[in-house]
């Protein structure tokens, strides 16, 4: 059913990887520690530790909650027998794979039973690696979750999301990201009742800006415009489900009350939004299509130095003016994996075929590129500037193969032609007439 009603403007603070500091009620901060013997407001401490202890203070990541009811304080959980689709992997394949959009259902469907698992790189036990999910909704979540196996980074394709956490409330709709750090607990509510998108589960080292290096010291994604949510508390007795994503699988156990009932916390384990729209894009302005490296937004590094666990990278809309170039993105081979999804409008790369909320994925070594249509185009083109308009499309890249699950390799939205859309590449081949051959 369509909410109709403006949902209440919510209130951020600014900034990517700061130490954040916030109560909902005056005295909820301790002052001078992290641990009172009692607390002046009668709230309980607990520690959320997203790294280990030992980790170098700059990559350390924790928040200090002062909330109504301990975490500790639940029942067993019980392995559920609805799972996730799709957490089967397939066969191997190295051939190249592309998705039309998943339908949004017309059951009752909450954000977490809409999860489909598209592709991952290992088990979820690993220690580093990424899987990949779309996820459908047509109703708000009435539980709460949480997922040990790493952090999650929301992707909305279609409809507002309003992310309700333990440290706060971050809405989020297309075009705009949110990550949800590892265990932390949230629920899902929609605003326009439906929605579709992507998640990308990073099971490896928390995700950051990545290093300027010669650009300098400005541009990308600036950390002043990433968004933390400011506390927010419920202090409610209705008994409530609460799920984790464990190894893979959903377990579950029923609180006595709400688990949003955290009144103040500080850290830097936080959950946090940004809006794609205001990525500062850079590019060439001489020759030559650059590197989609330089529109990565966030990084998770591995222990290969330079070669990313994953990277998150768009292509907003940017102007395209370099001289004697083909201009979509060349024709390639990649050591790196790459899962691609469209937010809105076309990729310039792909004349027909990649729609939003589609996907696609090339693999390690996997031959692709500007299909056929686009090719001849940009070939014939009068190379005055341009501006890419109407568009977002993304990727998440990473440095270990994504294995598509034998959900996504026998589902419906699987196209079965897409190498098609190199079919009939002309041969342009024209050599030169030597002295010899005259």
């Amino acid at each position: 059913m369509l909410n109709t009603s403006a949902p209440e403007a919510l209130r951020y603070q600014s900034g990517f990887g700061n130490h954040f500091s916030s109560e909902a009620v005056p005295g909820g901060l301790p002052v001078g520690q992290n641990s009172p013997q009692r607390h002046p407001l009668g709230l309980y401490t607990e520690q959320f530790s997203g790294t280990a202890f030992t980790f170098p203070r700059a990559e350390a990541r924790r928040a200090w909650l002062y909330r109504i009811h301990p975490s500790a304080a639940h029942p067993a959980f019980q392995r559920l027998e609805r799972q996730i689709s799709g957490q089967q992997q397939g066969p191997v394949t190295p051939n190249r794979l592309r998705w039309n959009a998943f339908d949004v259902p017309v059951e009752p469907t909450d954000f977490i039973d809409g999860l489909i698992a598209l592709a991952s790189t290992s088990a979820a036990d690993q220690a580093e690696g990424v899987s990949v999910y779309v996820y459908t909704a047509n109703q708000s979540m009435q539980r709460a979750f949480f997922n040990a196996d790493g952090e999650w980074l929301i992707v909305p394709q279609q409809g507002r999301l309003r992310l309700i956490t333990e440290l706060g409330r971050l809405d989020i709709e297309p075009q705009e990201i949110a990550v949800i750090p590892r265990g932390l607990k949230f629920r899902v509510d929609l605003l326009d009742g439906q929605a579709r998108g992507y998640i990308c589960e990073n099971h490896g080292c928390a995700l950051r800006l990545p290093d300027l290096g010669p650009i300098g010291s400005n541009g990308l994604a600036n950390p002043r415009d990433f968004q933390v949510p400011v506390a927010h508390f419920e202090n409610d007795p209705t008994p409530t489900v609460l799920m984790q994503k464990f190894l893979g699988e959903l377990w579950a156990t029923q609180l006595a009350h709400t688990p949003f009932d955290v009144v103040a916390w500080h850290g830097n384990n936080v959950p946090y939004k940004y809006d794609l729209r205001v990525f500062n894009t850079l590019g060439t302005v001489s020759y030559d299509h650059p590197d989609p490296s330089i529109f990565t937004v966030l990084t998770s590094p591995s222990a290969i130095h330079g070669q990313a666990n994953v990277d998150f990278v768009i292509f907003p809309p940017r102007w395209m003016v370099a001289e004697n170039t083909f201009r979509p993105p060349w024709f390639h081979r990649n050591l790196m994996n790459e899962f691609m999804g469209l937010i809105d409008g076309a990729y310039d790369a792909k004349a027909e075929g990649f729609m939003p909320g589609g996907a696609s994925l090339h693999n390690c070594m996997s031959a692709h590129g500007p299909d056929n249509a686009t090719a001849e185009k940009a070939m014939a083109a009068d190379l005055k500037p341009h501006k890419i308009e109407q568009t977002m499309a993304f990727m998440f890249e990473t440095g270990k193969v994504l294995r598509p699950s034998r959900h996504a390799l026998e589902c419906p939205q699987l196209q079965s032609d897409y190498d098609a859309c190199w079919d009939g590449i002309a041969n342009t081949f024209k050599p030169f007439e030597t002295d010899s051959q005259r």
